[in-house]
């Protein structure tokens, strides 16, 4: 059975440790020649322009490659095809490495709004569009993860410990302040959420909302209890509706 217990590095961690790849001096000399070459790098190339031998440069070469800033291939260095085995070639792997403490993910932000105006229906406001887009990218998501999890009928305290890693992944810093309660510690939006409070919470909101639908996790509520300086949304136990009274 698949342990849903089990904690993959987040994106920040996976920043950091790519970082942290880079603080060998030769490294990080090595990674910017291949950066400016803009085209495929051997490993002579790489040691003739650090002072160093081809077996150095290769290992430090498979250490970039492994954090994933670079990666490999065998092809020739030119573009043109020579008989015999082709060298192995180093170029950027592609993508910017970010890190921010605490985690900001305003990339997210920025591509839900950017659908809710790709897809505002004549009957919509921009407001009301980024919420549907909000609460429909929590419930794609949501589904997804109950399809890889099949955890069969939640209940709200393994609910919340789902829910949980999804929330670490998108840097909400979950706090499990009582069994059937967590808190969001961090809001991924922050600085943006206090020029546009109303907006931001309200697609947090929607998302929350919309992962738990997905997830089919019905015994827990995303709801609206902003604090200073966090998340403006709390997930917690459910509270039972009353019964509709009889007319």
């Amino acid at each position: 059975m698949t342990n849903d217990m089990s904690r993959e590095a987040s994106p920040a961690d996976a920043a950091l440790d790519s970082l942290g790849v880079l603080g060998e001096g030769t490294r990080r000399q090595i990674f910017a020649f291949v950066r400016r070459a803009r085209r495929p790098v051997t490993r002579e190339e790489a040691a003739a322009d650090a002072g160093i031998s081809r077996k150095l440069a290769a290992f430090h070469l498979d250490k970039l490659v492994d954090a994933g800033l670079l990666r490999a291939r065998y092809a020739s260095p030119t573009g043109l095809r020579k008989v015999g085995r082709q060298p192995k070639v180093y170029e950027p792997a592609g993508g910017a490495i970010q890190v921010s403490i605490p985690d900001r993910r305003h990339e997210l932000l920025a591509g839900l709004l950017l659908q809710a105006v790709l897809t505002e229906g004549d009957n919509e406001t921009a407001a009301t569009a980024a919420m549907r887009t909000a609460g429909q990218h929590g419930r794609e998501l949501g589904g997804q993860d109950r399809a890889r999890l099949r955890p069969g009928r939640l209940g709200a305290e393994r609910g919340l410990t789902l829910c949980e890693h999804m929330l670490d992944q998108h840097g909400f810093e979950p706090a499990r302040e009582a069994p059937d309660r967590l808190r969001l510690r961090n809001c991924p939006f922050h600085p943006l959420a206090a020029r546009a409070p109303d907006l931001v919470c309200g697609m947090n909101h929607a998302f929350l909302a919309g992962y738990l639908q997905g997830l089919q996790a019905t015994a827990v509520q995303a709801i609206l209890a902003p604090r200073s300086g966090e998340c403006c949304v709390q997930l917690q136990h459910a509270q039972p509706q009353d019964p509709p009274k009889a007319g």
